[in-house]
């Protein structure tokens, strides 16, 4: 049997990512925006991701959003985001998904971080995620916006859920790491939340101005 059609309002949108947490949780987030159908790279097997040449997020977004658009032909919605510790320079940052190398797990850039960490404490151990997000069409980028969440990172990891540095982060004002707090309060207060309603109304105007889903 074959699935049901879309509504005729719905609009196809792609993640540009292969990170399927990512592209989860950033689903899940939009799910605030009607008739929205939201896709990820997985559903597009033949494509390849740019080098991610970028000196900081936003140059990371931009090049994913509009290499994924034009080469997709769709409306792109690309993240670029990591951890800040001043105390370290600013690092992970940019390279917070290959911290410990390349091909590094979320455990081991979060083992590298604790390792270059140790002999940091209280004030010293403030840090922030920073998001960036881009929205473009196949013609290029409509919309960049930022969004950032402050918090500590903790001594060691604390709890299962999440990903990243979530078993690390403790948002101000929070006694837990974001792996702790769970998903639906993470989605609530995350810098990827932020970064998203800053995006809504153009995401909201894309969808008023496109008649279907081609």
């Amino acid at each position: 049997m074959s699935s049901p059609p879309h509504s005729p309002m719905s609009i196809e949108i792609v993640i540009a990512s292969k990170n399927g947490h990512k592209v989860r949780e950033l689903r899940e987030i939009l799910k605030i925006v009607p008739h929205l159908d939201v896709l990820g790279l997985c559903d597009f097997p033949d494509y390849q991701p740019p080098e991610e040449t970028g000196a900081n997020f936003e140059e990371n977004a931009q090049i994913k959003a509009e290499h994924a658009a034009k080469s997709l032909q769709r409306w792109v919605i690309a993240d670029d985001s990591g951890i800040v510790v001043p105390a370290l320079g600013g690092a992970p940052g940019v390279l917070s998904s290959r911290y410990a190398g390349n091909n590094a797990t979320d455990f081991e850039n979060r083992k590298k971080l604790l390792e270059d960490m140790k002999h940091l404490m209280d004030d010293d151990r403030q840090a922030f995620f920073e998001c960036c997000i881009v929205l473009a069409a196949p013609s290029g980028m409509k919309k960049c916006v930022k969004g950032t969440c402050e918090g500590t990172l903790a001594m060691k990891d604390r709890g299962g859920g999440g990903f990243g540095y979530d078993p690390l982060f403790i948002k101000h004002g929070y006694n837990k790491t974001f792996a702790e707090l769970g998903e639906s309060v993470k989605n609530r207060i995350s810098h990827r939340r932020k970064a998203i309603d800053k995006i809504l109304f153009s995401l909201e105007s894309f969808l008023r101005n496109t008649p279907e889903n081609n």
